[in-house]
Parts: structure tokens; sequence; C-alpha cells
């Protein structure tokens, strides 16, 4: 039989079409499952990457609908962003249009590699009806106090010509174009994550083991949880009046312990403080130059520098010493973190021991220890006062206590986590549904009167954002009292669109228009059973998804805790040991494999190279031998019979070489719901079901043969559908696609394989009847390694039933 890929495959993608066989079925009584890959920006065209992801999500899916599970499989696009904007100043056309033409292609693109898709749940995030609900949520959240406005220093690309959040900086760069980032002060909306600390980081618990260990920790780093003191230093006299009245800063440390090493306090470039000192040129030129210096450098950036600061002649007096500590302004103090003000205690702190010594700060040793500055935890105190003599567990407590007992500070937990900065200075994102009113202040838009929808008469220059000049959009009326009004011009960060996708998808499409999510449909579907995506996302998007989960739970919308139940994380697709890109020029275009081989043989390929979370290297010869599989999968069907249900077979009367074909047949069948219900490692399936169809070929039996393709083709569906569905439909009427039973009487085997040593070393391997006796299988053993023991005094011989013969001779 000659195998047309081509051909196959057009034929069976209409016919799953049109029969809906992707649509997830009404019945909510049935067991479901909920499969989601993470979705795709609208670039174009797929890469490799997207088809090791959706061949995984495609498998997954197809296998749990042959065990009788109603599954969701549904595809959208992230489709707002910068790339749109970028690809509009140059090839001079609509982002609108590039993005939805592209959209059009990539659609094509997944439905010729055969991948089951439901057709009427896809979606856009740029998709009015999509930007209707996301707004309402935005307004919701601000009603909730989980949104708020101020003018705080910002990451600021350059290029791009946007703010980031802190989790789209990477090493002091942009995390879409790799420029560097900047500090600028800006208004934007920021969403209250930080309420939600607490919670994301307890909730990780219940993921463990479900989620791979490497994204947990990355997120419990993120959130940053500490438990400490907080108080206050109090400036003196002189300070205070230079400052005009301010009384003190707030300062977080997870070591009260070491109060009494503290020499100087350091606050951020940023605190409230350094502003009032710069603003009433307090400082002299060179202070406030390398001060303006410092603020231009992100945190980042910051952090890998040498240490710097400024000596801001200032005072605060110590909390129970009363002595004066001098006040520096220092690069590394975050002002995200502990309110950007830290104690310095440079004897036991190695950050504060490089600062003082670059700086000639006094130094002074509280804690018995070899070397400095190392702090010893399990050592006494010294030069401490109240704590002399104590070890940390005792010191931490008790100068806590003494902190809360004198209303001096109290204790806190502190997170690294900062609120989500949301406000981009594009076009090509969802509207923010704000109005800047004289006389009410800001205000959001009615409900009623979402969308707000994006002008579409615009000319994308990449200089400003057009909404700001657009008097259509900006200039508006006051919801609140109907006067003249400005409306909102920032638009969205793109990661609250896909913050919220997966439960859109969970919402019956018939009822989109009229509400976000309609409860029935939500509560059967959510939360998604596996989620798959790469580990990149780990913070920036799985973090968010996370706490919009919550945030919809709390306003009613929703009701799990978490919206992935489970998580894989694939590894990247590499060609020449580096990850495929277009600058390196060792991209492969997956339509030109499929006009080639077929798109069976792209994801044969795709998941036999190796297991899901781990890199894999493009090999073009492997790919070959893909072909050259399917091909002879498919040429040897013609041994096979036509059937509707497995035949039966007397295992007891077959020969040598058809049990063992029924072995290894039984054998895939056995592997394989572990595979795809626990390791994903669909290499080893393929490869068992390889060994099936090898063992088949070395046997006669017509029976055999039509079993072990009954079984095999059912197996290899869900990683080959299109030609197991054309065999299938052949042979078997489609009738094998269903859950298949293990038959015990295969594994039990007549003959056993037994490793004889001699003296522990490997000589031989025998196979005899599981029928002779202990004395007849040594008898057999001893004449197979007969040169290794010839005229040699045998002292013990050893037997270990089913595994091994060993025979101990006299040197």
């Amino acid at each position: 039989m000659e195998y047309n890929a081509k051909n196959i495959e057009y034929k069976w993608q209409e016919i799953w079409k049109k029969n809906g066989y992707a649509e997830p079925k009404d019945d909510y009584t049935l067991p479901k499952k909920y499969i989601l890959s993470m979705f795709p920006y609208p670039s174009g065209r797929l890469h490799m990457g997207h088809v090791r992801n959706y061949s995984i999500g495609d498998a997954l899916s197809r296998y749990y609908r042959n065990q009788g599970f109603n599954v969701l499989q549904p595809i959208g696009f992230d489709s707002f962003g910068m790339p749109a904007e970028n690809a509009a100043i140059k090839h001079k056309i609509h982002p609108k249009i590039w993005t939805y033409d592209n959209i059009d292609y990539m659609t094509k693109e997944l439905d010729a590699l055969g991948f089951s898709f439901s057709k009427k749940r896809l979606l856009a995030t740029s998709d009015p009806l999509y930007t209707k609900w996301e707004q309402e949520f935005f307004i919701k959240m601000y009603e909730k106090g989980l949104v708020y406005r101020k003018s705080a220093v910002v990451n600021w690309c350059e290029s791009d010509q946007t703010v980031l959040a802190n989790e789209q900086v990477e090493d002091g760069k942009c995390w879409r174009c790799g420029n560097e980032v900047v500090q600028r002060e800006m208004q934007g909306y920021y969403l209250k994550i930080t309420d939600y600390a607490k919670e994301l980081l307890d909730c990780l618990e219940t993921l463990k083991g479900k989620w791979p260990n490497q994204v947990l920790t990355m997120q419990e780093n993120w959130i940053g949880e500490s438990f400490g003191l907080e108080f206050e230093f109090k400036f003196d006299d002189e300070s205070r009046t230079l400052l005009g009245g301010i009384d003190g800063f707030k300062v977080f440390t997870t070591r009260p312990d070491t109060i009494y090493g503290v020499t100087y306090a350091a606050l951020a470039p940023e605190h409230a403080v350094v502003k009032k000192l710069l603003e009433k040129d307090l400082l002299s030129d060179e202070a406030s130059t390398k001060l303006r210096s410092i603020l231009n450098q992100s945190p980042k950036q910051r952090q890998a520098s040498d240490k710097d600061g400024v000596c801001l002649n200032i005072n605060v007096i110590h909390p129970l010493t009363g002595e004066k500590i001098p006040v520096w302004c220092a690069n590394f103090v975050l002002n995200e973190y502990g309110g950007g003000a830290v104690m310095s205690v440079p004897a036991h702190d190695e950050r504060d021991f490089d600062f003082a010594s670059k700086f000639g700060l006094p130094i002074k040793q509280i804690i018995k220890a070899d070397s400095l500055p190392y702090p010893e935890k399990n050592s006494t105190y010294i030069n401490s006062d109240l704590i002399n003599g104590m070890h940390y567990d005792e010191a931490l407590e008790f100068i806590i206590s003494k902190f809360e007992e004198q209303n001096l500070g109290k204790r806190v937990t502190n997170y690294k986590l900062r609120d989500w900065g949301i406000s981009r200075q594009r076009y090509w994102g969802a509207p923010i549904p704000m109005i800047h009113c004289d006389k009410c202040g800001v205000v959001p838009e009615k409900i009623e009167n979402l969308p707000v929808k994006l002008p579409e008469d615009v000319v994308i220059t990449g200089e400003g954002n057009p909404l700001d000049t657009h008097p259509n959009f900006k200039n508006c009326k006051c919801p609140k009292c109907g006067g003249a009004a400005i409306r909102e011009t920032d638009t969205m960060d793109t990661f609250f669109e896909s913050s919220w996708y997966f439960a859109r998808y969970a919402s019956d499409e018939k009822t989109w228009e009229k509400v976000a999510f309609d409860k029935k449909s939500v509560d059967y579907w959510m939360n998604v059973d596996q989620y798959i995506g790469g580990i990149e996302h780990a913070i920036l998007h799985l973090l968010y998804a996370r706490f919009f989960q919550k945030v919809l739970r709390d306003l009613g919308y929703l009701h799990d805790d978490e919206p992935f139940a489970s998580l894989l994380t694939q590894g990247m697709v590499l060609k020449d040991g580096a990850k495929m890109s277009k600058s390196k020029g060792n991209t492969v275009d997956p339509d030109d494999i499929i006009n080639r081989y077929g798109a069976d043989t792209a994801r044969l390929f795709i998941l036999f190279a190796a297991p899901p979370q781990k890199e894999l290297e493009w090999n073009d010869s492997a790919v070959e031998g893909a072909f050259k599989f399917i091909n002879r999968l498919y040429d040897r069907s013609s041994n096979a019979y036509k059937t509707e249900q497995i035949p039966v077979i007397d295992h007891l009367n077959l020969n040598k070489d058809e049990k063992y074909a029924r072995l290894k047949v039984y054998e895939a069948l056995k592997k394989s719901s572990d595979v795809f219900e626990n390791s994903f490692t669909f290499n080893t399936l393929i490869a068992a079901c390889m060994e099936a169809l090898n063992a088949l070929n070395a046997q006669n039996n017509k029976d055999v043969w039509t079993e072990g393709y009954f079984i095999i083709l059912s197996l290899l569906e869900p990683i080959i559908p299109h030609v197991c569905y054309e065999l299938s439909s052949e042979l078997f009427g489609l009738k094998n696609f269903t859950k298949i039973e293990l038959k015990n009487e295969v594994f039990v085997q007549d003959n056993i394989n037994l490793a004889i040593t001699v003296n522990g070393k490997r000589r031989a391997e025998i196979e005899v009847e599981k029928s002779l006796s202990k004395d007849e299988i040594l008898q057999i053993a001893k004449k197979e390694v007969e040169k290794w023991i010839l005229g040699k005094e045998i002292i013990k011989e050893i037997y270990v039933p089913n595994k091994l013969i060993n025979l101990v001779i006299k040197d």
C-alpha cells in the first residue's frame, strides 16, 4: 500500500471539521478533561516550539476522548501588543489588519497539523467582545480597591516607548526588545497583587507534585516572604528642622537581633527624604549629580554595580541607645522593599560591610565570629547591652518584644512582591476604562457603555501614543456629572488579557455576548486539568493568572482557588545547539515539513525525539526516520484483516514468535496509561509501539497481526491521528479508539532468560523453559560457560530464580 500523507490528512481534517470531532459536549454529567496549551501571539507563522506545545496537548486530548472523557481543548490568540505596532510602522499597515491576517494564516497552519482545537471557542484578545468583559473586571477591581492610580518611578523602555512591570525587566533590559531600561517618574494604574501575596504563597503548597518544582521555587522566591521588625528611625532636632518637620522614616529588618551593631542607615535613591533634599537643593552639586545618575539606573542595574552612595548630612537616633546614626543614600537599597530604608550592620552583613569599608564608616562587632562580616547565628552576642550572652532565637524574640512593649515598632511579615503596574503608553491594547473630570476626578466609565473601543482611524508612527492626539477618542462626557472630560489614553499591559483567557474558554460560547462566564459551564470545566507551556512564563504569566483567578473568585465570577491543576513545562526546540530564531538563521518552517512529509511525521518526530520536559535538538535524519516508520506502519497493515472487535486468541496454542509479538503489543498498551496520565514520556510509548511492530513482522499469524494493529493504532492515534484514522476506518470501522483491556495471559512467559556469571563476571545468557528444575538449569548453564570453568573446581553454585546463576570457581 502506498502512503499518501497529503491526501489522507486533508481527508480526515475535513471529516473532523464536519462532524465536530473537536467540540466539547454539552452533557455535563460526563467526566471532563480540560487540556490547555498556552495560546500563541499572532506573529504570522507557527514555529517548531508551537508544534511541540500543541502536539503534546493534542495527544492528551485525543487520548482522553478515547477513554470516554468530555474534552475541552480550545485555542485563541494573544493578539494585542507591541509587535503589531512595529509591523504597522514597518509595513505601513494598520495593526488590526496585520493581526487578523496573521490569525487567519496561523489558524490554517494549526488545522493542517490536525490539532483538535474547538473551532467554536476560538477567540482573540483584541476582539471588542473580549475587551468588554476585561474592562468590566477592571472597573469591579477598582470599586473593590484593587486598582489605584499613583505617580511612581517606573521602568521605561525608550525603544518601545512604554512602561514595563518589574517582572518584565530581565537583567536591566526589556523582556521583549532587549534594550536597556531606564527609570522615569510617571502616573499609572496599579493592581494590588500584594493584597494576595500571602495566599499566592500559601497556595503553592497545593500545587506540589503537580507543578514542576523549579516553577514553584521561582514563584516562592519572587513573592519573597520574610518576617521581622518594623520600626521608625527618628531624626535628630537639627535634621528634622532641615527637612521641614519630617519626623523620621520606617525601617524593616529580618535581623532585629543585630540592632546594636547599626552604625549607619541607608535610603533608596527614590525615598521621600532623598527627594526632599533634592527638591530643596540641600545637597552639594556633586552629591546631586551622583544621585540623579543612580536614579536613572534600574534596580537590577544598581544591584549589579559596585556599592556606591552619597552622605546626606542628616542623622537619626538609635531607638535603644540614643546614639546619633548618620544617614546615607545607597544604590543597593531597593525602594520597593521594606519602605526603601535599611539599618546597616556592617560587621555582620556583607553588603553593608562593603559600603562601610568604601566610605570609612564605623564597623561594630556584636556577634562572636571568626571573621567578618558573616553573622554567626549559633554564636552569642557581645557589645549588645540587653542581649549580651544570648543566642540567636532568644535575642531575636527579646528585641522584637522590647520594641512592641515600648511602642517603638511591631512584628511584621514583608514581601518582595510589588504591585503590578499595568499602564502602557501604546495604541494596540485594551483601553483603560477610566475618565478624567476636573470636577469629579478620575472616575470609571459606566458598565453599560463598555466596551471602550480603540479608534481605527489612526496612523502608527512609533512616536508617542496616537490616542493622546485623537480628539474623538480623548474628548468625552464624564459618566458621573455629564460635563466635559478626558478619556484615559493609556492601554492595559497585555498580560492583563492572558491572565483570564482560560476561564473565557470554559464558558459556553453561546453566552459570550451576555456574560463574561456562564456559571454552569465554568463550574463544570474549571479548573484546567492540564496546562502546557514554556518555563519562561514561570513568573510573568503564571503568577498573574493565579492572581486573577483569586480576584475573579472574590468578585463572584469563578469558584476555584487555582486556575491550573497540573502544569507541564516543555523544553525548547534547538538546532545546532541553539534556540531556533530568525536572527541565528536556524529556524525550521513547519509548513515545509508538512509539505514534504506530512503533519503526522512532524508530530511523531517532535514527540519521539525527547521527553517533553527536555530540550529537543532538531535532527533531519530523525524526521526522515519518523516518516519511514509511518510508511512501514501503513504498508504492513495489509497483514491484518477487517473486524470491528478485537480478535479472540488462544494464547497457549501460539508459537514462540507469536507469543512474543503479543507480549510486545500488550507491553506498549500497559505503558500507555502512565505515559498519557503521568509521565508524558511519549518517546517511550512510541519506541514500545515500534518494537511491537517489529515483533509482529517476525511472525505470520493473521489473528495476532490484526489484534496488534487494533491496539497499536489505538495507542498511536493521539500522536499520529490521520494515518491511524485512515487505517482504522479500513480495518476496524473506527471501533478500536476506545479503552482496551489488558490480557494477563500474554505476560505469563514459558521461557525465562538468565544471566550466567563466573566469579561475579558476566559470561553468557541463556533462555530456558520455565518448567525445568534447578539441576537441569545448572547443567545447561555449565555447558554454556564451559571454557571458563573447564578443569576448575566449582566451590559454590548460586541460583537466583528468574534472574541469574553465579558459579564460584577456585583460582
